[in-house]
């Protein structure tokens, strides 16, 4: 039975942060277990023995902070004496594609059993994979042409080629990998398919979404619309009866932005004659002098669409990342404050939208969150929410609060101790400093520390020049919910 989708919070940092632990989830829904991205050190926070009751891993993109442990991963089912099982990978075709590419230098090679030979090991003899989302109608092919030779082509399907008025092959001089580019039937423009289409468009996928269905009765499904990050990406949706959650990865989330590349049509800059340009199948140059349109705006509605009604794990960034949704930018989004918990933020961020943190584990129930803290479950219904440090804090408002918190373009923070200008008060809070789930009020003392003992009480120790005194403290988090 399934009473609910559990998440606990493996890693919750960006690439470069000092707090380490990347990106990382782990699921349980029903008696199944699946860890969806695996950036966060696995081994250390889940154990071997935790590993080998996974039942999948999803992957949303190849950067190193969410699939660091991906080939280890492969290892380990491989080489650990007392799994009977391959590592059951699950992502899409594009993204499978990338990890193929990036995974087979550490998993290609390795000795015999004897150690005197080195051998050849297939991709397939560590993964067991499983696509979601539509695989493309057309895709870019390495063709044998005789005596040696091989040519790159677009094909369909079933290998038939493409003429070069239907798509063209680039080769980046920067990197010397393929894109396609492709004209769109209906637009009349060339385009990059890749970027232009949703995976609903059937002008470049196939129709079948291959959404997994587990046994128990819950469906993972590819969500491609609203994800816009520069590499290969997806978003996950997870569907329960009652629940669903979107874990929305990597993505540049902003209405204004989605609205300027589905709107603007954009000049070509073509290097060659134009009747050189329409008969040529493979072009060296950069593809962006010669794409009209980035989005489409069958994508741009659909992506604006995908948020309504579900609870929403969505990644976070601070201000001109670029590559990322800026905090900044939240009102630009489609997500509603109170179904959203914000995700791979930096280590110093102040927020009035909930934020996750490495160990702490939500239950999503129906169309609400809570954070699960024992037995308890608990509303996330802090006014402010503040990490800094490796630590976590909640501020409540109140008229005799020690803290004003202060908004200037468009980020929050707190007093100032450096003397600048710290922009606009707000209002004032108490700020508590939150442990395992449970709420003390702030150390204002340099010389003084909670600890979480063995047993599971709060210490709190204040260090003086002959040593040291330590006093247990109380959780007030219920006390504050009745206030």
């Amino acid at each position: 039975m399934i009473d609910g989708i559990n998440v606990k919070i493996l890693g919750d940092f960006g690439p470069f942060s000092r707090m380490g632990k990347s990106i990382g989830y782990q699921l349980e829904i029903g008696q199944s277990k699946y860890l969806l991205d695996c950036g966060a050190p696995l081994f250390q926070q889940i154990g071997g023995h935790g590993l080998k009751q996974i039942n999948g891993l999803i992957i949303t993109h190849c950067h190193d902070d969410h699939k660091r442990w991906f080939s280890d991963l492969a290892l380990f089912n491989m080489y650990a004496p007392d799994i009977p099982n391959k590592a059951f990978l699950i992502t899409s075709e594009d993204v499978h594609n990338d990890l193929i590419k990036s995974s087979m230098p550490a998993l290609e090679k390795s000795l015999s059993k004897d150690s005197k030979n080195i051998i050849d090991i297939s991709y397939e003899d560590y993964i067991e994979y499983q696509i979601i989302g539509p695989r493309a109608r057309y895709r870019i092919v390495s063709i044998d042409e005789g005596k040696g030779k091989t040519g790159l082509y677009i094909t369909d399907r079933e290998g038939n080629i493409l003429e070069p008025d239907r798509a063209k092959i680039f080769i980046s001089p920067k990197t010397g990998r393929p894109r396609m580019l492709f004209r769109d039937p209906d637009y009349k423009e060339w385009i990059e398919p890749e970027s232009f289409y949703s995976f609903s468009s059937s002008t470049f996928y196939e129709e079948d979404m291959n959404i997994f269905k587990n046994p128990e009765g819950f469906t993972i499904e590819a969500i491609k619309a609203p994800v816009w990050h520069g590499v290969t990406g997806i978003g996950i949706k997870i569907r329960t009866d009652k629940e669903t959650v979107i874990f929305s990865s990597d993505t540049a989330h902003d209405i204004e932005l989605w609205k300027q590349l589905y709107k603007e049509k954009r000049p070509r800059r073509i290097n060659m004659a134009e009747k050189e340009f329409e008969s040529a199948s493979v072009i060296y140059g950069d593809i962006n002098d010669y794409i009209e349109r980035i989005w489409s705006e069958e994508r741009f509605n659909e992506a604006i669409n995908t948020f309504n009604d579900v609870i929403v794990i969505h990644d976070i960034s601070v201000k001109n990342s670029i590559v990322h949704t800026d905090y900044e930018k939240l009102n630009r989004t489609t997500l509603k404050k109170e179904m959203v918990l914000l995700t791979h933020s930096p280590d110093k961020i102040t927020s009035e939208w909930a934020l996750c943190k490495a160990e702490k584990k939500f239950k999503i129930k129906g169309n609400k969150f809570y954070e699960i803290v024992g037995n308890k479950l608990y509303e996330m219904n802090a006014d402010i929410y503040h990490k800094e440090g490796g630590k976590y804090y909640v501020g409540y408002k109140s008229e005799k609060g020690k803290y004003t918190v202060y908004e200037k373009d468009g980020l929050l923070r707190f007093n100032s101790e450096d003397g600048s200008d710290p922009g606009t008060p707000l209002y004032k809070v108490d700020l508590y400093e939150d442990l395992s789930g449970r709420y003390f009020p702030k150390v204002e003392n340099n010389n003084a520390v909670y600890i979480e003992r063995s047993e599971g009480k709060v210490e709190l120790i204040e260090f003086n020049d002959t040593g040291s005194t330590g006093k247990i403290v109380e959780n007030l988090r219920d006390k504050i919910l009745r206030k």
